[in-house]
């Protein structure tokens, strides 16, 4: 089997801040995708929980569209909201991206690492 790392040096996170992990690692066919927060430039991106879903999936899709898939070959997400009233606005923005395509989905309420609404992950297959 053979890995391929998408962004192994890392990325910039808030403040400067080295982040020790690669964007996605694909291995035979298989595509995860780390968690993406609503930043852009190192900094997150103001606003509430919509513009902030659309940044966050628009990130995930970016890695993706890197490494040579779509949306529609998402098998599954994993979605961390900060507040559990922002659920219904999130699913509307969710249903944007996805939905003729509906990934298999996970969603819990969570604190988050950086001052954020939301975060996504995803793993996608492609033959």
């Amino acid at each position: 089997m053979t890995l391929k790392r998408y962004g192994a040096a890392g990325g910039t996170g808030t403040g400067g801040q080295h982040l020790p992990f690669a964007r996605a690692v694909e291995a035979d066919g298989w595509l995860y995708v780390s968690g993406q927060t609503p930043m852009e430039n190192g900094e997150v991106i103001e606003g509430g929980i919509i513009p902030q879903s659309h940044k966050a999936i628009r990130n995930m899709l970016a890695i993706l569209a890197e490494a040579g898939y779509e949306s529609k070959d998402v098998v599954r997400c994993g979605v961390w909201l900060d507040d559990p009233r922002d659920f219904q606005s999130f699913n509307k923005v969710f249903a944007e991206y996805f939905g003729a395509n509906p990934p298999a989905r996970a969603c819990v309420v969570s604190s988050m690492v950086v001052d954020c609404k939301v975060e996504i992950d995803c793993v996608a297959y492609r033959r």
